[in-house]
């Protein structure tokens, strides 16, 4: 019995130590390399503190919509719905997500609507739709707003960010950025 004891002990401090202490120092030193040394996108408008890189909600109808979220944008609850795409509490959920943004959208047919506008994503904290998501909204947000609607599509089209060297990942538009410059615009 002691022959299993002590290594059971022995491999259980070292995995303390590694873990704990090595691997959490390594971690936390890599983040200092980072942009904001690991402590996220903080954006400043108005006083107030934005993260620009956790997704906010947005549903006035005066502003761009953000992808819908399982955990209601909450951080500290980062997480998808885990229902499958044939989950009939699913489906119901995605159809009435379709429903709203189609009344707020009489003009659009339902094919045209980008399923990143009504499906959450995996941690429920994108903060970025893709660029046809953000266009289909210009005519809402031009409309409520007075503005024009080249204007606005001027403003989606400056705020779309290209894939990593052209080659990693789709374009896509920061939601909450997109909205504060909104409303700056005059």
């Amino acid at each position: 019995m002691r022959s299993y004891i002590f290594p059971a002990i022995r491999i259980s401090i070292v995995s303390i130590i590694f873990f704990c202490i090595i691997y959490t120092g390594a971690i936390w030193a890599i983040a200092q390399l980072a942009p904001n040394k690991g402590e996220g996108f903080v954006t400043m408008q108005n006083g107030k503190k934005y993260y620009t890189n956790v997704g906010q909600k947005f549903n006035a109808t005066n502003y761009f919509w953000s992808r819908p979220s399982a955990v209601d944008y909450n951080a500290a609850s980062s997480g998808g719905s885990n229902k499958g795409a044939s989950n009939p509490d699913y489906l119901a959920t995605v159809q009435s997500r379709i429903d709203t943004f189609m009344a707020y959208h009489p003009y659009l047919k339902k094919s045209e609507i980008p399923s990143d506008i009504v499906t959450a994503s995996g941690s429920g904290l994108d903060p970025d739709i893709s660029p046809q998501a953000a266009l289909i909204q210009v005519k809402r947000v031009a409309t409520i707003r007075g503005l024009s609607e080249p204007q606005v599509k001027a403003l989606v089209q400056k705020h779309i960010k290209k894939p990593l060297f052209n080659l990693f990942g789709t374009s896509r538009v920061n939601v909450l950025e997109l909205n504060l410059d909104l409303d700056n615009l005059k």
